[in-house]
């Protein structure tokens, strides 16, 4: 008798550890949210040429957090871009043709890229000396993007596209995968 209660004890004492053990989805990355937002305030002090090669890194970092041996290819550019670029509804709408186009431009660019195989080390190596930066505000003041040439334009358009798209894939998909928690920890750690 002593045997069995002591027994069933030790099984609820296992399995409330268990359950506090458990390990629960994080709802943000400094390190990401402080790339996010080095993106922005790039496009605030109108250095455009950074900010477009800092955003066009963004989908071939998703791409490598979420696989085991961070590697990115074309195809999986393609359709991480197909996935998220484009913000639910927007198919219904003239932005959806917009979304399209800069899908097959921001590909197009990407495949360019060295390293467009493999594991995107550069890219890896900029989020990773985010880690111990402080998150600044989020957000690009508009009203600075008034006074723009239709290329500036057009720059902080991709760049916002991209940015917005990075939230989505983070806040929907990235915080609840643990190969892309695991990964995101993996380069906190290194040096």
């Amino acid at each position: 008798m002593y045997d069995e209660s002591s027994q069933e004890s030790a099984r609820r004492v296992q399995s409330g550890l268990a359950a506090r053990r458990a390990p629960s989805a994080p709802s943000s990355s400094r390190m990401f949210a402080s790339y996010l937002a080095d993106i922005e305030q790039l496009l605030d002090e109108q250095r455009s040429d950074a900010a477009l090669r800092e955003a066009f890194d963004l989908p071939r970092i998703a791409i490598a957090l979420a696989d085991p041996h961070l590697r990115c290819s074309g195809d999986r550019v393609k359709t991480w871009c197909e996935e998220w670029l484009r913000p639910p509804g927007a198919e219904r709408d003239a932005h959806g043709l917009e979304f399209e186009r800069l899908g097959r431009t921001l590909t197009g660019r990407i495949g360019q890229l060295e390293d467009a195989e493999g594991v995107p080390m550069k890219a890896l190596r900029r989020l990773q000396l985010r880690r111990h930066v402080r998150t600044l505000t989020r957000g690009f003041r508009v009203s600075r993007s008034r006074d723009l040439s239709a290329p500036e334009t057009e720059t902080v358009e991709t760049c916002s596209a991209l940015l917005e798209a990075a939230r989505r894939w983070y806040a929907r998909h990235a915080c609840h995968d643990s190969t892309v928690q695991a990964n995101l920890a993996r380069l906190a750690v290194l040096r």
